[in-house]
Formats: C-alpha cells, structure tokens, sequence
C-alpha cells in the first residue's frame, strides 16, 4: 500500500495545519466588536426559515408558511424593512396566525438559541463543543 489513493488527505493535513499557525496569532490579537458581529449576522433575513417554522408550530404546513415566508421578505425589501421591523398588520394581512410573539420567534437570539443540534451556534451546543475540544487537547498533551 503506497497509500496513493490518501493523498489528498495529506494534503488537507498540511493545508489545516498551516491555517493553525496563521490562526492562532490573529485570534490572540483580534479585538471582537460584539456589535458588529450582531449587526452582521442580522443581514440577510436569516430568520426567514423561523419565521416559517413559527407558522408551521402554529399548524400550517410548511410549504404553505414557506410562501408567505417568502412573500414577507419580498415585501421588507421593497419597502426597506426587516421581518423584525415589519409591523404586525402586514403580517396578519398573509396569515392570522400571526401574532405579536413572532417578533420573539425571529429575534437573532431566538433563532441562534434554536440551532441546538451538534455544530449549532446556540450557547449550550457551542460549550459542549468547547468541552470537546479541550478534552481532546488534554489528550494530546498526554500523548
């Protein structure tokens, strides 16, 4: 086995670990600006899918909340607006499913704090990745 058919996986090993060391010093000397991080991630109608998934909680089917989702984001860009700054009327005027907890529903912490599964930003699956990095660290120390 002259390990031919790996190759491109010692190429990925070499490519990440030069990224490491360039990495590392710009994380040690970054400075976060926590406001625009959140200003960035609130571009963009990322809480579109939540909002559809809000009406299907709500009993609609998905292709139908899908539509109006769609329609809604539609609508803020045309007028210049997001889901969060849209007011409620334009919503009910689509579906009186709406309420006034869609705007809890499509907040960026609502949706972040969704997002549980494995490799989710929601602050209790990003700690248990911490978890698992540092337990996997250790283990390297010791090897």
């Amino acid at each position: 086995d002259m390990q031919e058919d790996k190759e491109a996986i010692f190429d990925a090993v070499d490519n990440v670990k030069l990224c490491l060391k360039t990495f590392i010093p710009m994380i040690e000397t970054m400075t976060v600006i926590k406001e625009n991080m959140r200003n960035a991630a609130a571009k963009g109608f990322i809480n579109a899918t939540d909002c559809a998934d809000y009406l299907v909680k709500k009993g609609m089917p998905f292709r139908d909340a899908y539509k109006i989702t769609g329609t809604l984001v539609a609508e803020c860009i045309n007028k210049g607006l997001t889901l969060e700054t849209l007011p409620l009327e334009e919503y009910k005027k689509l579906s009186e499913l709406f309420d006034e907890d869609v705007y809890k529903a499509i907040s960026l912490e609502e949706c972040v704090n969704q997002r549980k599964s494995f490799g989710g930003p929601a602050p209790e699956a990003v700690a248990e990745q911490i978890k698992s990095v540092r337990k996997i660290l250790e283990n390297e120390k010791e090897n």
